[in-house]
């Protein structure tokens, strides 16, 4: 039939490949018809053509690489269709709390995308106007402006005027620009290739859509909503013609457009777009008129996007986003679901500044100076699963800046006991087992004498374990220390999660080692979990735009403790904010079920409280940055557990109650003498439940506190006797005996 192609047409080649190897083939038959009619021998043929073959032999492979390379979009692959119709220009991604809630943007960028149908009809029409004239016309390039680009070009002997459609542009800022790096010429042939994609997946109307988003419009600011923000001060919805004009003014030189610095080019510029919107008939000449006559009125103060408070938390989610997501994806809207809790996070920030701030007056008014520079920081962990609920890096959040929570390294003092305790118990002690609280000299081995001291040098004598925890005993501390041995001490703060290199020397019992409040915050969750070791987990899954999981993480959980021994310390460590150096807590209203520990370091130079519910651990950080003493009376108790005081009342709703930290199954309870740690009798005038291991508890009754009927019968019978001996003596002088 005449309707249909022969086979082997030239047609039907250039219907089946694309334009350069249709050519090349048509090229090649041609030779081929040509060489069956020479009625020469085929070697004579052969060897007089064999340059021109090699020639075009080379010249076909090279078409037909650059078509399959072009075809591909060279080794970054192209687009896919519904990639195309899912693309939305990024507006810096989301970083979400736990709840959903948007607490930040990955990256700061200026654009608020908005609808075709939003914008006005003239917005759009100068855009086309000056742009893209022919663009609901062609199918991606526009012919006749690459020959009037050309010509114009090499007239001027340089490059004057480009050929880039409304939809070439699209290609390169959505697509081409991320994938391909810096311009060349293929990066350019790659816009023309996914400019052909966009015309056949996309409408002109989404086209264009997608250009008014994403072109760049000068000061940071991307799409004409942004950009009309920024100039004018309100959205594009409510813009007038000449304000239409100036915008579509700005893509051909954001720089030197710009009309806060450039107000009369910028006028000009404008008045160029509505003179090339009434030619083309968008408007009439006397609409151009009018609109060129009216006077630019800009904002006085650019357009920054209102974004929920950054913070060392954000900063730390987007190193993790960088580590975990190629290069490539990352200026995309990616969504970050984090384990942050968005109202904690904001009362963690105000707890830090508000207190770092007055202990810097503080230090005014005591040394004179050092105000500004005190430093603070706070962790906040779920200790159930290690999730980051909040974190302060400082005083005041500087983007990239040191981040104290994660990198500062400092001696934790008396907040670290805990591990010496818990060691203890693993050994085979109790909370009611004695310990010596007098002062104490330790030999270090080479004729050098460490004497740690008491909190103004008062000491208890025999105190139980529960006790010398309570008021933070230095000797008796050092004592069971040495006791079980550092090296144990050592191992169970590793166990917990002490990253951090610890020496094994006397003074580890102290806190004399440095770690990071991270570190030290995730090494109390066994002692509130029953156990567990967790691994700090800040981001929960990364998400694309459209919902596809890119990276995800779970919980990390490692058994490290008998539940018995985590329960006892966690007993004890309640009894050191019921009634030891951690009471401001409760001074402070906070009830329910509080365990937690102060610590302060030599020379008062770093003060913490870490305390815990069974629902989060959050420990607190203050000091300088370059070690020296704070304010004097600067103590954990003093400065650490209010500010933890305040972040807990104002930042958390707690949901555990007493029957969370109920003791595990196969304990024993016990009712003893508060001094002792003997069983309690009627007499003992300070009693307490305690819980034991089986076969740990105590037997013997308490002997210091008997029978008031006892002590006076003693009494009289001393004084009976005394009164014996001087009746006989006196007898004996009587009667000369």
């Amino acid at each position: 039939m005449h309707d249909q192609l022969p086979d082997d047409s030239d047609e039907l080649l250039q219907l089946r490949h694309t334009p350069l190897v249709a050519a090349a083939l048509v090229r090649w038959r041609r030779l081929v018809a040509r060489a069956r009619r020479d009625p020469r021998p085929a070697r004579v043929w052969l060897r007089e053509s064999w340059p021109m073959l090699t020639s075009l032999a080379l010249v076909i492979g090279s078409v037909f690489a650059l078509d399959a390379w072009l075809a591909t979009c060279g080794f970054q692959g192209c687009p896919t269709g519904d990639e195309i119709r899912a693309f939305r220009p990024a507006e810096g991604g989301r970083i979400l709390d736990r709840n959903g809630v948007l607490v930040g943007r990955l990256n700061p960028v200026r654009r608020v995308n908005i609808g075709l149908g939003e914008i006005p009809t003239y917005v759009r029409d100068a855009f086309v106007a000056t742009e893209d004239r022919r663009f609901f016309e062609h199918k991606g390039l526009d012919w006749r402006a690459v020959v009037r680009a050309a010509s114009r070009n090499i007239g001027a002997l340089g490059v004057r005027e480009g050929f880039s459609t409304i939809t070439m542009q699209v290609a390169r800022n959505g697509f081409v620009a991320s994938r391909y790096g810096r311009r060349t010429y293929a990066r350019k042939l790659m816009e023309l290739r996914v400019a052909r994609l966009l015309e056949s997946h996309l409408t002109k109307d989404q086209i264009l859509e997608l250009y008014l988003n994403v072109i760049y419009l000068g000061n940071g600011a991307y799409g004409v909503e942004a950009a009309s923000r920024d100039l004018f001060g309100k959205s594009v919805r409510s813009i007038s013609l000449p304000e239409a004009a100036l915008l579509a003014a700005l893509p051909k030189g954001p720089s030197s457009y710009t009309p806060r610095r450039n107000a009369d080019r910028a006028q000009r510029r404008r008045n160029l777009v509505l003179a090339l919107m009434a030619q083309q008939g968008y408007i009439t000449r006397d609409d151009a008129l009018r609109a060129a006559r009216q006077p630019m009125r800009i904002a006085a103060e650019g357009w920054h996007p209102t974004q929920p408070d950054d913070s060392y938390a954000l900063d730390a989610v987007r190193a993790l986003v960088d580590s975990a997501v190629p290069a490539n994806m990352r200026d995309a809207d990616l969504v970050v679901v984090t384990t942050l809790d968005a109202r904690a996070q904001r009362a963690a920030d105000a707890t830090i500044k508000r207190n770092a701030t007055a202990i810097g007056r503080e230090g005014v008014a005591w040394y004179g100076r050092g105000g500004a520079d005190v430093q603070g920081a706070l962790v906040a962990i779920d200790p159930r699963s290690g999730d980051v609920i909040a974190l302060v890096g400082g005083r005041t959040y500087e983007r990239g800046g040191f981040n104290r929570a994660l990198l500062a390294h400092r001696q934790p003092g008396s907040a670290f006991k805990p591990f010496v305790y818990a060691a203890g118990l693993t050994a085979g002690f109790t909370p009611a087992s004695l310990v010596d609280d007098d002062p104490v000299e330790i030999d270090d081995g080479h004729g050098n004498i460490w004497t740690p001291a008491n909190y103004g040098d008062e000491y208890e004598g025999e105190i139980t374990l529960r006790r010398a925890l309570m008021v933070s005993a230095n000797a008796a501390t050092v004592r069971l220390s040495r006791a079980i041995g550092e090296s144990r001490v050592a191992q169970r703060a590793h166990d917990n999660g002490i990253t951090s290199n610890l020496r094994v020397v006397p003074a580890l019992a102290l806190g004399a080692a440095e770690v990071t409040p991270l570190e030290l915050v995730t090494a109390y969750a066994p002692f509130a979990n029953g156990g567990y070791r967790v691994t700090p987990r800040l981001v929960r899954r990364i998400e694309s735009a459209d919902g596809t999981l890119l990276w995800s993480s779970e919980p990390e959980m490692t058994p490290v403790m008998d539940p018995r021994d985590a329960y006892q310390v966690t007993s004890m460590l309640r009894s050191v904010v019921d009634h030891g150096t951690g009471h401001a807590v409760r001074d402070m209203g906070i009830d329910g079920p509080i365990a937690g520990k102060t610590g302060t370091t030599n020379n008062n130079a770093d003060v913490w409280f870490v305390g815990y519910s069974p629902t989060i651990i959050a420990g607190v950080w203050f000091g300088y940055d370059t070690p020296r003493p704070l304010p004097g009376g600067a103590s954990g108790g003093r400065f650490a557990a209010p500010a933890w005081a305040q972040f807990y009342s104002n930042g958390w709703r707690e949901t555990g109650t007493e029957a969370w930290w109920q003791p595990p199954a196969g304990m024993v309870s016990r009712v003893i003498d508060a001094s002792t740690g003997e069983l309690a009798s009627e007499w003992c005038p300070t009693t307490q439940e305690e819980w034991f291991k089986p076969g740990t508890e105590p037997t013997e009754y308490c002997r210091e506190h008997t029978s008031p009927e006892e002590p006076f019968a003693a009494a009289a019978a001393e004084a009976v006797n005394g009164m014996s001996q001087k009746i006989g003596k006196a007898l004996r002088k009587i009667f000369s005996f």
